[in-house]
């Protein structure tokens, strides 16, 4: 009975202990005063100051991360600076879980579980931030929302203070204050000027909450910034054209040229909309997260590119000796016979496909496994929230990369990256970063590297060397070391042989992608004759209206 206890004990440790029980942080804080100071430039740019402070639950992990979301990327990161209690922050990089924003990493000055923490961030030169006042062409609109945070990682009320500062030389009486957002706000701002004598309004609500997005806004003469920096959107700016190029445009090739510049716009829209392969229905908002998905899975709900997708598969049966690359280029594989049941359905059907010798023949399966992969996530989505399960996962990368960057040793730098190999590549800059991450000092590689790499193992040796293995001191005892690689050559390896994959394999992306968006994310067919319109914005601040400058960013932690 104790030998059947202590089992159980030691299992249940096992399973706290193990990586991917630790992937999964649990933020949840309470965001005790959030301040933040919005500079309307003289140049027609923005700059911010943020102050936030936070209270860790006692039963909550560390807030190692915070995310804070930007009016949108016009911006340089080396234009961000933060501090944590007084200690500058330098670990700043671009947020994977706000649209536009950045993340900062606290590192050793995390506030741990029953602390309250300060966290300070300010950055500046962000453009596109102004539009033409739709009341008054004469007047430029600016409208600020200040970053928001996701509703499962808070709890409490908010002391919120939110302060305009509006471009020099603007007179009191010029300016005008936007309506207020409801929920406590009071209907108008103090009207102040601030040290530099600028117009300053100043919202201030002491029971504020840190998830919910209020907007803010005022307007302006024109006349204080520059013409070029005040937006007007458009016709043009909604198939993605450049105004200025119309210009250009028209001088060189009069109408004519104008025609072939909206057919050449129409037609990259529907190029970007063939990349959209996930069906609307999964963007309904169900309720929490979707746990439990695979790497590739999750890759899916991200609507990562097919490629990429497809990419992580072929790593996948390779870490599983369930395939071989016997050749790069062009990219052929030696399936492992008979293919093992115990796989994933989809690892399967990727085995499955590359036992076609027929390319055409190959490509079509691998469009049919994409296929049945979406509408497999689509069915387990079902009731939970597309935005929540995302940000959970991006989370799950993010974490997978933190453990690899933080290792102490080469060694423990491979395995992790061997472990967590799946989530890494969920980011979008992985080749890069594996660059980055690998560019001096070996690379350990897995033991499954050859199956990647058919050229290696016939040009390389392992050379032993010895490693204590639990003997008796002085017993002479030795084990092979891993093999090794300088650290650039393999990451130049990893990221070349993907695509090569893409290449070689599924060619052009957007042409293999539009079978699988007809197949699951169709164009609706008009019912009636004539124009149409279904619009859409990808933050709830609608940054399409006039004179919208909105951080558009939520779900941070």
């Amino acid at each position: 009975m104790y030998k059947r206890l202590l089992t159980s004990l030691f299992l249940l440790i096992l399973l706290f202990a193990i990586p991917g029980s630790a992937l999964a942080q649990t933020y949840y804080f309470s965001l005790d005063q959030e301040i933040v100071h919005v500079y309307w430039q003289e140049d027609g740019t923005l700059a911010l100051d943020y102050v936030f402070v936070f209270t860790n639950s006692t039963t909550a992990d560390a807030i190692d991360f915070v995310d804070v979301g930007f009016p949108n990327d016009n911006y340089s990161l080396s234009n961000v600076s933060a501090e944590v209690n007084g200690h500058p922050i330098l670990n700043i990089e671009y947020s994977p879980y706000v649209d536009s924003g950045v993340a900062l990493g606290l590192g050793s000055n995390a506030i741990k579980p029953g602390q309250t923490g300060r966290v300070h961030v300010t950055v500046w030169g962000i453009s596109s931030v102004l539009y033409t006042d739709s009341d008054d062409s004469n007047y430029a609109s600016a409208v600020f929302s200040p970053t928001w945070f996701g509703s499962e990682f808070l709890y409490g009320s908010t002391d919120m203070q939110v302060t305009f500062h509006l471009p020099p030389g603007v007179q009191p009486d010029e300016p005008r204050w936007h309506a207020s957002p409801s929920g406590g706000w009071p209907s108008e701002p103090a009207t102040t000027l601030d040290t530099d004598g600028r117009v300053a309004y100043s919202w201030h609500n002491t029971n504020a909450n840190g998830y919910t997005q209020y907007k803010f806004g005022a307007s302006f003469p024109k006349s204080y910034v520059p013409e070029s920096a005040i937006y007007a959107p458009g016709f043009l700016e909604s198939l993605g054209i450049d105004p200025e190029a119309v210009t250009g445009f028209l001088c060189c090739g009069g109408i004519f040229g104008f025609i072939i510049l909206i057919i050449w716009g129409s037609a990259a829209s529907a190029r970007k909309r063939k990349m959209k392969y996930l069906p609307p229905k999964i963007r309904i908002e169900g309720h929490g997260i979707k746990r439990g998905l695979t790497a590739v899975e999750a890759g899916i709900l991200m609507e990562q590119p097919a490629d990429k997708a497809l990419t992580m598969i072929l790593f996948a049966v390779l870490k599983k000796d369930a395939a071989s690359v016997v050749a790069r280029d062009p990219l052929k594989l030696e399936v492992t016979e008979p293919i093992d049941e115990k796989l994933r359905y989809y690892e399967r059907d990727f085995l499955q496909a590359f036992a076609e010798k027929n390319d055409r023949e190959r490509k079509k399966k691998l469009q049919d496994l994409m296929i049945k992969l979406i509408r497999s996530v689509s069915k387990k989505m079902k009731g939970f929230s597309h935005k929540e399960s995302v940000a959970y996962y991006k989370g799950i990368m993010r974490k997978a990369w933190k453990q690899v960057e933080d290792a102490e040793t080469p060694e423990v730098r491979s395995e992790k990256y061997d472990e967590h190999m799946g989530w890494t590549m969920l980011d979008k800059d992985f080749d890069q970063r594996t660059e980055d991450v690998f560019r001096t000092g070996p690379v350990f590689v897995p033991i499954w590297w050859h199956r990647y790499d058919p050229g290696w193992s016939r040009s390389r040796s392992v050379t032993p060397k010895p490693v204590a293995t639990g003997g008796r001191s002085g017993s002479g005892r030795s084990a092979p070391s891993m093999p090794s690689l300088p650290g650039g050559e393999f990451a130049a390896s990893v990221v070349t042989g993907m695509q090569g994959f893409a290449s070689d394999v599924v060619g052009n992306v957007t042409s293999f992608t539009d079978r699988i968006t007809n197949k699951t994310n169709p164009v609706p067919k008009s019912s009636s004759s004539g124009w149409s319109s279904s619009g859409g914005s990808s933050c709830a601040c609608a940054c399409a209206c006039a004179g919208c400058a909105c951080a558009c960013a939520g779900g941070g932690r």
